[in-house]
């Protein structure tokens, strides 16, 4: 079994490395010129988005497309979504037809609205694509720490091979056949980790972050219901489980950057000094004018979009959410 990941970032790096532990494995990572390829395949670390973290000599990395997806089974596709289109476009002509698509990407394409799974079938055509997503930050994931997942896939037996792919004593897999509200809940809780972020640096506490959280996950599974998900995705591992991550760990992006913001920086000058996509800048754009036009209502991604795009501050959004009229839960 041979899978090839299209991205070597952090995610991608710590699949490689998970995919790794399995016998009869084989594992290539194509990475852009930009991200260093030689260089990670001499020193065995990926210094830029995990460093210290040792990746195995069996795992194959190179610039080289044609190389990394020789005889692959499955496609991984671990870059950033405003990336996504233009990665595929550029490689579409030396992908083979036939393997299916393994996604781990966590967003919604500004514009068309797309999600990472329907801009693969946008641009290679029709082919099956398994959406993999759960709390499961590179960091720990690489360093082989305990975590679950849900391989979504209408196709169930697709998901149980990508199950099986890639289950081990520390990575458990569930199935899942709601790719849509899997995919929803992904791309959504990186909005609410930016408000959480905020929450953190305007210094309000437990109290505020949890209500918002409880909020959060209301106003997810609504957009996601709105859109035809199944409500009981949004309380699984997918739902919940990763919005719980996102909005406490240390090492989530989209809350670090709320908490700048709520410390006051601007975010220009934030995303300047970060090496990594935050994911939830770009889709709070993408659900707010969506919600819009499909008239949702989004209390809390309405004023994270004003936050980001209009200038408002943190301290203000606070208030228009809490000065919102009474209502019943």
């Amino acid at each position: 079994m041979k899978t090839t990941i299209l991205g070597g970032g952090a995610m991608g790096t710590a699949c490689a490395i998970l995919l790794a532990d399995h016998a009869g494995q084989d594992v290539s990572i194509w990475a852009r010129e930009a991200d260093n390829p030689q260089r990670i395949a001499e020193t065995r670390v990926n210094e830029r988005f995990l460093p210290g973290v040792p990746i195995p000599e069996s795992i194959e990395i190179t610039s080289d497309i044609k190389e990394a997806v020789e005889r692959a089974d499955f496609l991984l596709l671990a870059v950033p979504t405003k990336f996504v289109r233009e990665t595929l476009t550029t490689l579409r002509p030396s992908l083979p037809a036939d393997p299916p698509v393994v996604s781990i990407v966590k967003g919604i394409e500004n514009e068309t609205f797309l999600r990472p799974s329907e801009i693969v079938q946008d641009v290679l055509g029709e082919r099956p694509v398994v959406v993999l997503s759960g709390p499961s930050h590179a960091e720990e994931i690489a360093r082989r720490l305990p975590a679950s997942v849900v391989a979504a896939c209408t196709d169930i037996t697709l998901a149980e091979q990508v199950q099986s792919m890639f289950t081990t004593d520390r990575f458990r897999v569930y199935t899942n056949t709601d790719p849509l509200g899997v995919e929803l809940a992904g791309a959504l809780k990186n909005v609410i980790g930016l408000a959480a972020g905020m929450c953190d640096g305007l210094g309000f506490g437990d109290n505020a972050k949890s209500a918002l959280m409880t909020r959060g996950i209301v106003e997810i599974t609504r957009f996601g219901v709105a859109l035809g998900a199944e409500p009981s995705t949004f309380n699984g591992l997918a739902g919940i489980g990763d919005l719980i991550t996102t909005c406490m760990s240390p090492h989530g992006r989209n809350r670090l950057v709320g908490e700048k913001l709520g410390q006051g920086q601007s975010l220009d000058e934030i995303m300047t000094h970060m090496a990594s996509i935050a994911e939830g800048v770009n889709t709070t754009r993408s659900v707010h004018d969506l919600a819009r036009q499909m008239h949702i209502e989004m209390p809390i991604t309405n004023e994270i979009y004003s936050v980001l795009y209009e200038g408002k501050s943190p301290l203000e959004a606070t208030e228009t959410l809490m000065q919102r009229p009474p209502r019943a839960e």
